[in-house]
């Protein structure tokens, strides 16, 4: 098997900023200086779901799966300081390389386990975490075994009653892929959520599709407004919606299951 290719490209117009380039797919981009910049509209929903949690700069307690340069792990640190996090990634090759090359801030509270997704969070207790957030790719796609219902069973597990998952998924309309895995998710969580960006729920281009779950009521309304005024505006759906338009018959399973589709030109980030 061929080793994968995997740099860290300085940006030509910014010295601080950084991507992480992985068999020439970018992965992840960090700014050292200012770790709350989030070069990627997805990633900065990512980050709107988070700042609506609780209250304001409280910690909490963070699982994200997959790391690749860790851009919300830092964003987390600077926003939600002291929050505890672990990160499931199982390539130790990025990590070391992200380490040397674009460092972790000290006393971060990040700690990183070099495992996959699924056997990191069956290793985690009950209620271990207030907070999941899935953006794991191998290559350009979401691995098959991250978007069970069996999968997300054990992801309800490990939140807390109150707690909220985060998946960033990836499709092009009418969504069978994220159809399926909505379903799966339905299954466990009472409560779902959708955000993406209009030309992708509209089916005129391939694109990030956001899936926020809890088993407690989420903060839709306040998320709807902030989309509306972000630079990069989004559309939220809420639960309603969600479930008459995104819920598929059936979910995926262990026995059942299959790689998110793979976007054209194979980048990771539909910007």
């Amino acid at each position: 098997m061929t080793e994968r290719s995997i740099e860290i490209v300085q940006d030509r117009d910014r010295p601080s900023g950084h991507t992480l380039r992985i068999d020439g797919t970018d992965q992840s981009h960090v700014d050292l200086e200012d770790p709350t910049r989030l070069e990627f509209d997805y990633m900065q929903r990512i980050a709107d779901v988070i700042d609506a949690l609780g209250v304001a700069g409280e910690p909490l307690r963070f699982v994200h799966i997959g790391g690749a340069a860790m851009t919300i792990p830092r964003y987390v640190s600077a926003t939600r300081p002291t929050s505890a996090q672990i990160v499931l990634e199982p390539d130790e090759r990025v990590t070391a390389l992200v380490r040397e090359s674009v460092p972790l801030p000290r006393k971060s509270g990040i700690k990183v386990r070099p495992l996959d997704g699924r056997s990191g969070v069956a290793a985690l207790r009950p209620d271990f975490a207030d907070v999941v957030i899935l953006d794991a790719f191998d290559g350009a796609q979401i691995p098959a075994e991250l978007a069970t219902s069996e999968f997300f069973a054990d992801l309800a597990r490990v939140v807390v009653s109150d707690g909220v998952v985060v998946l960033n998924l990836a499709d092009r309309a009418p969504f069978p892929y994220v159809r399926r895995v909505v379903r799966g998710v339905r299954d466990h969580f009472g409560q779902v959520m959708i955000s993406a960006e209009p030309a992708t729920l509209k089916g005129r281009r391939f694109g990030n599709v956001l899936v926020t779950a809890s088993q407690h009521p989420l903060p839709w309304q306040a998320l709807a407004r902030r989309a509306a005024s972000s630079p990069f505006p989004y559309r939220v759906l809420p639960y309603s919606d969600v479930i008459e338009k995104f819920a598929a018959k059936s979910p995926f399973t262990d026995a059942d299951t299959q790689r998110s589709p793979a976007p054209p030109g194979g980048s990771t980030f539909f910007r």
